[in-house]
């Protein structure tokens, strides 16, 4: 064999080895996992806001498959991104609520003497012992980065003790402090004075995209907006500030807040089209609990985050991966963040038996419906208001009670445990959880009692019973009349929306 046959049969073996590669990778698809913070249910114009503007996300619905009825695991933002990250209900990573030992506040939020009972203690490090998402994905190959908001652990459980590759940003700390350079957040270095945190972000993804584009990679897409402080672009601020808004939709600063926030998003968008890699790549959009009422109204829903009415848990959600989910198809089936797990343990082919608590949604993008299945949700400690007029929650001293909450088909059930009361909703008839029907239709109370109690169970749920000695009806009382008379301020919540 002369050397001029010898080096053509040895670029065409070379050719294939990479074709042969660039298959096996395309088996797995690279996942980016886009996760915004306190946006609510119908703050995007794809959700039927004629006030914010969010042409990037509204492109990605109709991409791929939304859903309709998507559920955070909580209502506020630590317990639900453990949830997701582990597949498992908090009863199982212990953590329930922010918890924050400088500040003081943790459980038992709230003034003292308006808690009937002692809550459940909560933990603010997600335990090691887990195997989280991307420590899966780094079993099969995948290069992880972590980009804004972890909120899951101080020194010692940050992103890169829990399978991240890349972290920028992630730390103990909930909120950013403040979006423009110079930072405020310790996680984040200063970039050009002036520079917009959204965009930073957004810039940070786009470069680890580039610098993966070989490999199989998962970018967990953290943005801290539309977190408190709500500061904005002054140009952007001033388009909404000419725009006709409503009722529930009218505040300027937010809307610009959305409008980066999508605009980044498209960032992300743009260069995964550039590179060719949209038919690689499962992209996943959602929020990690409801909107702050008095900042968004979430109508129809009720309430807004730290609620487990529909405006604290129901939040947006996309999946698209372009010829694997056919494009502009909806669901109407109840999912939660904690089906992430086992659905993306499918997609990447991960044999090994794991205890997740999800359901797979791969049958739904195909077409085919879930079993009956539940939603679960427990809560056995406090969160005080972020305001008392606006908040529309348990009541006007507390976001919500101690309880616990179960969705099955159409029906919702919630539990408090101060007192055994029992509310009980027909979604479909009436979303805004307006009619409770607990005492009129005590069979399907019971029914759902009992998956409740036996979920309980089996998860061994920790439930408060101890009285709270401090506890003062009359104090409860005068802080009503005195809200009730519009004699107390509206926002009562000093640590904003935490």
């Amino acid at each position: 064999m002369n050397n001029k046959i010898f080096r053509k049969l040895f670029f065409l073996i070379l050719l294939f080895s990479i074709v042969s590669c660039n298959n096996v990778k395309l088996e797995k698809p690279n996942i980016i996992l886009i996760l915004a913070d306190d946006l609510g249910w119908s703050d995007l114009s794809f959700m039927g806001s004629t006030y914010y503007e969010t042409p990037n996300i509204d492109k990605l619905s109709k991409s791929g498959m939304t859903f309709y009825n998507g559920y955070a695991s909580s209502s506020n933002c630590a317990p639900s991104r453990a949830t997701l990250f582990t597949g498992k209900y908090n009863t199982e990573h212990g953590i329930y609520s922010v918890k924050n030992p400088i500040l003081g506040y943790g459980s038992e939020r709230g003034n003292i003497k308006t808690r009937k009972i002692i809550p459940i203690k909560t933990k603010s490090n997600l335990d090691l012992d887990f195997f989280t998402i991307p420590e899966m994905l780094k079993k099969v190959g995948y290069k992880n980065g972590h980009f804004g908001k972890w909120h899951l652990g101080s020194v010692g459980f940050y992103p890169e003790n829990s399978g991240f590759d890349l972290n920028i940003g992630g730390n103990e700390y909930g909120g950013p402090g403040g979006y423009f350079s110079p930072y405020i957040h310790p996680g984040i270095d200063n970039g050009p004075k002036g520079e917009y945190l959204t965009d930073r972000i957004g810039d940070e993804v786009v470069n680890f995209i580039e610098n993966n584009r070989y490999s199989n990679f998962f970018a967990f897409v953290s943005f801290f907006s539309v977190h408190t402080p709500i500061q904005s672009k002054e140009d952007y601020i001033k388009k909404y500030s000419n725009k006709v808004s409503n009722e529930f939709h009218n505040r300027a600063d937010y809307a610009a807040m959305i409008q980066s926030l999508d605009e980044n998003i498209g960032k992300i968008l743009d260069k995964i089209n550039t590179l060719n890699l949209s038919k690689n790549t499962l992209i996943i959009f959602t929020s990690d609990n409801g909107g702050i009422r008095s900042i968004s109204n979430q109508y129809p829903l009720r309430a807004g985050k730290g609620s487990y009415y529909e405006g604290g848990i129901k939040v947006p959600l996309i999946f698209s991966w372009e010829g694997r989910i056919e494009a502009g198809t909806k669901s109407y089936e109840r999912v939660s963040n904690i089906d992430f797990y086992p659905t993306i343990k499918e997609i990447v082919g991960f044999n090994d038996n794991l205890d997740l608590d999800g359901e797979n949604l791969n049958p739904v993008f195909n077409g085919k419906n879930l079993n009956k299945r539940e939603i679960y949700f427990h809560f056995p400690v406090y969160l005080e208001p972020y305001n008392v007029h606006k908040d529309n929650g348990k009541d006007p001293l507390f976001r919500t009670r101690p309880g616990s909450v179960v969705i099955k088909n159409n029906w919702k059930l919630h539990h408090y445990f101060e007192d055994n009361v029992f509310e009980l909703y027909n979604l479909s008839d009436d979303i805004s959880e307006s009619t409770n029907l607990a005492d009129i239709n005590d069979d399907k109370k019971t029914e759902l009692l009992h998956n409740l109690d036996n979920w309980r169970n089996k998860k061994n749920a920790p439930i408060p019973d101890k009285l709270n000695p401090f506890y003062n009806q009359k104090y409860v009382d005068s802080l009503l009349f005195l809200i009730n008379n519009n004699l107390i301020s509206g926002k009562v919540n000093a640590n904003e929306a935490r």
